[in-house]
């Protein structure tokens, strides 16, 4: 049987497009899909055009074979609808650059400010700006993000938008399936670690950034793992304030405690017994040589008898091992 994903990282990447997308103004609708990412403008260049094309190329060529598939097509294949780069015009191409040249300062934000974030309003996702190249060679910003209205008469907005009902219920699988491991599922406050876990997605879900990593999936696990962790703590944390006061008061506490009390008292009884025996070693000026039970070993010969008696029976007992010494 085929092994069903779930969740995977191009369905997330997808979602969490289009969810910036809401908080986003552009010129045109098809201005929304970016073929490369950036980090400046000037880094616009001959080479950074040509990994646009092959880009583009790649995402038109799986749009053809798919929609070829879901026109219920039989024995289609990637490479009958393969686009090539130089049918691709370069005022086509479209380039995320990421920018907070939009974004307003807002001095004294932070204290002692280490990035250029620091120093700008706070946003839920890191700012950028989509530019294309027009028929002149000129780069013309056609996208803002955190922005509404026109690219020059508009004005910056960070809470118009919000997540896809696809994205938040990717939020809930997430939560949910994690939730199942078994180092998880045993605890009776499993369901306060889900909901700790989609408060914290839904405050960083969008601060994922696709410039430097096209791994949402591991970006989101180690979130939920870290809320879980978080509500565990607090979990002991309270656990053992409520067993304190329970042996306080002369009343049994949990048995999480009083096997934990167990333990340590057999480790303290081991203790002893060893410190009141090199005592004893010392008073009888002999050499202390600690309780190890003795190792057994085999040759070869012995195992190969081993393994051939055990083929004709089925079975070995204590006398066959002493035969083979």
């Amino acid at each position: 049987m085929k092994k069903v994903n779930y969740l995977n990282n191009r369905d997330l990447l997808s979602e969490i497009h289009k969810s910036k997308n809401t908080y986003c103004s552009y010129v045109s609708d098809d201005d929304d899909k970016f073929d490369i990412i950036v980090a400046d403008v000037k880094k616009i260049n001959a080479s950074a055009i040509a990994k646009a094309r092959k880009v583009r190329a790649k995402r038109l060529t799986q749009e053809a074979w798919e929609q070829a598939k879901a026109e219920g097509k039989k024995r289609v294949r990637m490479s009958d609808f393969e686009v090539s780069t130089r049918k691709i015009d370069k005022t086509d191409l479209t380039f995320r650059v990421m920018s907070f040249d939009h974004i307003p300062l807002e001095p004294g934000r932070k204290k002692n400010p280490k990035t250029k974030a620091d120093h700008h309003t706070k946003v839920n996702f890191p700012p950028f700006q989509h530019y294309k190249i027009d028929k002149k060679g000129k780069l013309q910003c056609v996208g803002k993000s955190h922005w509404q209205g026109g690219m020059s008469n508009g004005n910056f907005s960070c809470d118009h938008g919000t997540i896809t009902n696809e994205l938040a219920k990717m939020y809930m699988k997430l939560s949910e399936r994690y939730s199942q491991r078994s180092n998880w599922r045993g605890y009776t406050y499993v369901d306060e670690m889900r909901s700790q876990a989609l408060m914290q997605l839904s405050q960083i879900g969008l601060q994922f950034d696709e410039s430097k990593s096209e791994n949402p999936f591991a970006y989101y696990t180690a979130a939920i793992t870290n809320s879980f962790t978080r509500i565990l703590n607090i979990e002991k944390k309270n656990q053992n304030i409520r067993d304190d006061i329970l042996e306080m008061n002369d009343m049994m506490p949990s048995y999480t405690r009083q096997a934990k009390n167990e333990a340590e008292q057999k480790e303290s009884q081991a203790e002893f017994e060893v410190e009141k025996a090199k005592e004893k070693a010392k008073k009888s000026k002999k050499k202390y040589v600690p309780d190890v039970a003795p190792v057994k070993t085999f040759t070869k010969k012995a195992i190969k008898a081993l393994n051939k008696k055990f083929k004709k029976t089925g079975s070995l007992t204590a006398e066959d091992f002493e035969e083979v010494r």
